[in-house]
């Protein structure tokens, strides 16, 4: 069983949150319950279908790169729809809200430009720079090795749920993340409550 790393005498930690593009149909169920979250929630947003339609018009690094990224702005905007507020601050949260990425990226530039970096890595960037743990919500359960999903990972793994770039940089950082399902309300809702869920651990200790 995961840990969330947030012990319920400490209900109120800032918490980076990367809300998955797959999860573009969950958005509407979703929101809410991140906004009644008694932790501020920094949430990340994925690229989903718009950062798919930059893929597919095959362009050049550093301009796939900038557009990825404006790319997650939309579904960030999308979300935003849904009822939680928009910032473009990088700081530790004091309320939910969700970040959009463009302005500060383009000033920092922190990130190699390649298909290696997803939004799943800009995530982690932001919880580094902000020294505070990472919730990854993807669509599955968790890195599978073998069909069997990895309660903890150590060391970096080949796996098709984070970028190549994710796991080393998490390991290098020291964030405390987890990977769990977006598609279940009440695993989220456990998880923000400090209660230990179903999915996946980077790192050695928490």
């Amino acid at each position: 069983m995961a840990q969330s790393g947030y012990s319920p005498e400490n209900p109120g930690a800032p918490l980076v949150v990367k809300l998955g593009g797959s999860l573009h149909h969950r958005v509407p169920d979703i929101v809410p319950l991140l906004c009644r979250s008694e932790h501020p929630l920094l949430v990340i947003p994925g690229g989903g279908r718009f950062a798919d339609a930059v893929r597919h018009e095959q362009v050049a690094d550093d301009a796939a790169h900038w557009m990825a990224i404006a790319a997650m702005e939309q579904f960030g905007w999308y979300i935003a729809s849904h009822g939680m507020r928009t910032t473009d601050i990088l700081s530790v949260p004091e309320k939910t809200a969700v970040f959009l990425p463009y302005s500060c990226l383009r000033q920092r530039d922190p990130l190699p430009h390649s298909w290696d970096i997803t939004s799943d890595s800009i995530a982690a960037w932001v919880a580094a720079e902000l020294g505070i743990g990472l919730l990854i919500l993807k669509s599955v359960e968790g890195i599978s090795l073998n069909g069997i999903i990895q309660e903890q990972v150590t060391i970096p793994i080949e796996n098709d749920v984070v970028d190549p770039f994710f796991i080393p940089f998490v390991l290098k950082h020291r964030i405390t993340t987890t990977i769990i399902s977006g598609r279940s309300e009440d695993l989220i809702k456990r998880f923000l409550k400090g209660e230990p869920v179903a999915g996946t651990r980077i790192g050695t200790t928490f």
